[in-house]
């Protein structure tokens, strides 16, 4: 008999992994053998998922909750479910859909199945993250058009700004000095005196440190 293990996973650090850990204590794993990871899946180099991978023996079986809580990645889900029930032996059991548990119906016809319901649920994991990504696309899109700013909050050029930029420009004082009298860097001053000098009059500039 093998032993049981358990892997959860969140997004992000902010967000609570207690849903999963429950339901994998329900079917019997204990809490010393789920490994957590609080990262996105795209991608399968998470520190707790390789240490799982390397616990992980032939005749073990592993929990998880739901099959993209193991990635979002539609080829790696893929290749990761070969990887640990072709090559490594392990059994998975998909607590939310009965039918990937590779402990049931080992013929053909029962991998078969599986392979084909993992293969279709793996595509919707992946579809679903492209389209949040591009719905988030079409948003920040249609805001820019509404004039709205994305990062930091701009602000004003200093009061004394187009003083100082005079006397750079009349050769009175370097743009270090200029800078250093207006308190911004080097590059923000050459930068916003070569903005204010192309753009239209009346209108404001604004900059970042």
């Amino acid at each position: 008999m093998g032993k049981v293990y358990g892997y959860v996973r969140v997004s992000s650090v902010d967000q609570n992994e207690d849903r999963q850990v429950l339901a994998l204590n329900a079917v019997g794993v204990v809490k010393e053998a789920i490994y957590v990871d609080k990262q996105s899946g795209k991608s399968f180099a998470r520190k707790q998922y390789q240490r799982l991978m390397k616990k992980l023996k032939a005749g073990d079986l592993l929990y998880i909750k739901s099959i993209d809580r193991l990635g979002r990645n539609y080829e790696e889900v893929q290749e990761q479910w070969r990887l640990l029930t072709k090559m490594k032996g392990v059994d998975i059991c998909v607590i939310d859909m009965p039918l990937l548990d590779t402990r049931r119906s080992k013929d053909l016809l029962g991998t078969f199945i599986a392979d084909l319901v993992l293969q279709v649920l793996s595509f919707v994991a992946q579809n679903e993250r492209e389209n949040i990504r591009q719905r988030q696309a079409e948003g920040i899109a249609a805001a820019k058009r509404k004039g709205v700013r994305f990062g930091r909050p701009q602000k004003p050029l200093p009061e004394n700004f187009e003083e100082v930029q005079g006397r750079w420009q009349n050769g009175e004082i370097t743009c270090r000095e200029a800078a250093k009298l207006c308190n911004m860097s080097y590059g923000s001053f050459r930068r916003k005196a070569t903005q204010l000098e192309n753009s239209p009059p009346n209108e404001n500039i604004y900059w970042q440190k």
